[in-house]
This record gives C-alpha cells, sequence and structure tokens, in this order.
C-alpha cells in the first residue's frame, strides 16, 4: 500500500485514451524476440523507438476502435492501493505537486494512460512500446498493464513502488526537456558514457529523489498523499531498474553484452543512479559531470 487511503487524489489530470488491441506488427523491420527487446528497451526512454518496429515499410498497428476520457474511481488513496490505472494517475499529482517546488516555472506535462494502443506524435503508444515521454506534446504515455509485462519477461515484481518508479522516471524526462538538458545533451551515439545513457541514468537518479520525498507532498486537507516506502519496496524499486539494465536484457535476448551499443545503462548503472538521487537528492543528480557515470 503506497498511498495514504484518506488521501484526495482527484484533481490528478490524467486522461485515459486507446482503442483496444493493435493489430500485429508489419514490414520489414525487426519481429519476433528481437521485436520484443527493442520494445522492452523502449521503456524508462525519453526517445520513442516505435519506429524500429515495421522498417518504415509495410502496414503499421492499427486500433480497432478509440476512446478518450478521464481515468474513472480514481478519488482517493484507496482507490489508488486498489487500482494500478489510479495508482498511475494519483502518482503524477504527487509528481506535479513536487517538480512545482524545484523548478522555476515549472510547466505540467500531459499524461495519458494508454488503452490498448493510441497514436502519439512520437508513435504509436502500447504496453508492447512501454512507458515513455514523447517530447514533442510533452507528454507522458503509459499503458498500466506493461507491469505485467515487466513482471513476466524480466522478474521484475513490478510491484506499488516499482510503479511509482516508472512514472517518476518519466517524468524525469520531462524535466529534461523543459530545463534545457536534452537540447544541451543531445544524442550523440550509444556506449556507456554516451548523452543517451547519462540522460536515462538521470532520470532514475530524479526518480529516487523524488521517491524520498514523496511524503512530505500533501493534498489540499493537508493529509500525505503517500506512505513512507518500506525497504522491501525500495528493492522492488531498484529490482525494476536493473530489470531494464541494457547488460540485462542483451544477456537475456543475446547470451552476451556489447557495451557498446548502451543506450540506456546497465543494471548496476541504474540501481546506483536511483539510490543516489533516494540517498542524496537532486543536487546530486548530474549524470552528465561524471566521467563514468
Amino acid at each position: 500500500m503506497t498511498f495514504n487511503p484518506d488521501a484526495d487524489v482527484s484533481d490528478n489530470k490524467v486522461q485515459r485514451r486507446g482503442g483496444g488491441r493493435t493489430a500485429a506488427i508489419a514490414g520489414g523491420g525487426v519481429v519476433g524476440l528481437g521485436a520484443v527487446v527493442v520494445l522492452l528497451i523502449s521503456a524508462f526512454t525519453g526517445v520513442d523507438l516505435t519506429g524500429l518496429i515495421g522498417g518504415g515499410t509495410g502496414a503499421q498497428p492499427q486500433a480497432t476502435s478509440s476512446s478518450e476520457g478521464s481515468v474513472q474511481s480514481c478519488n482517493t488513496g484507496t482507490d489508488a492501493n486498489n487500482s494500478v490505472d489510479c495508482r498511475v494517475a494519483a502518482v503524477s499529482l504527487v509528481l506535479n505537486d513536487y517538480w512545482s517546488k524545484h523548478v522555476k516555472g515549472y510547466v505540467e506535462p500531459g499524461q495519458v494512460n494508454v488503452d490498448g494502443s493510441t497514436s502519439t506524435p512520437c508513435g504509436t503508444a502500447s504496453n508492447d512500446v512501454g512507458p515513455f515521454y514523447c517530447p514533442s506534446d510533452q507528454t507522458v504515455y503509459i499503458d498500466p498493464t506493461f507491469f505485467q509485462l515487466l513482471h513476466q519477461q524480466f522478474g521484475a515484481e513490478a510491484g506499488d513502488l516499482a510503479q511509482v518508479y516508472v512514472v517518476a522516471h518519466e517524468y524525469g524526462h520531462h524535466i529534461q526537456n523543459i530545463t534545457g538538458t536534452m537540447e544541451k545533451y543531445p544524442n550523440n551515439g550509444t556506449g556507456p558514457t554516451s548523452n543517451g545513457v547519462r540522460t536515462e541514468l538521470q532520470a532514475d537518479c530524479y526518480a529516487g529523489a523524488f521517491i524520498a520525498s514523496m511524503t512530505q507532498e500533501k493534498d489540499k486537507k493537508g493529509v500525505p498523499y503517500m506512505k513512507t516506502p518500506t525497504e522491501a519496496q525500495i528493492s522492488d524499486a531498484l529490482d525494476a531498474a536493473a530489470a531494464v539494465g541494457d547488460d540485462h536484457i542483451q544477456q537475456q535476448s543475446a547470451g552476451y553484452t556489447n557495451p557498446e551499443s548502451w543506450t540506456h545503462g546497465s543494471s548496476d548503472q541504474r540501481k546506483k543512479w536511483f539510490a543516489t538521487g533516494y540517498k542524496n537528492g537532486l543536487g546530486q543528480c548530474d549524470t552528465f559531470s561524471v566521467g563514468t557515470p
């Protein structure tokens, strides 16, 4: 249980949008196990990789129908504790309160809980692609069923706090976008010291710093939104960070690791920078000033 049961989370502005399950991936791009790896590597990144699927040729996934509306029955901490959909929405409320205190002129990102799939300026959002932040429309896209996939494919428990970590990581990319970090440190290739890896690790650090401070954010009645995390929950969040480390994904998919191809960082790097933020705060999250992050 992550939220205080009596906390008021009704002010969340998250939309639920989608159109059922997508058709099979088609075209001349990556398919099969390779497609699964590419899609899961997309998780927790600020750059959507769905363009790699289908190779730009052939049919693209198409939604069977379309719907849009607010997340239903998401008013209290109890609702957030009982529903992944509401939990993801409620975390956005706490994150916006947190970042408004730390970034001058903070602009809230959009957030869409994806139902099946939906189109975005950065490509198709679905649970196969994983959560991502689209800089073009400054919106976080998350299909809450992704957490089941994270558990099934990579063995992470993906419990309550791990889910909070995922959302907080994507908001970290929004901070990087609106504060100019993405522009200052553009894509310069791959490898353990690349800007892409440093960007991901900084978002992990931001997520850790938020989780350490999340109990300080309160609703309009002064009730803290969230409870102090347990050691087991922190361990679960660290496991989720490790599960999407480049080395772990490569080892599971290919049986070997190739650091020069990394775009997100190793499992140890991701755990290290989450823990750095959690223990030391935002001031220690400059992953761009160190030799090897």
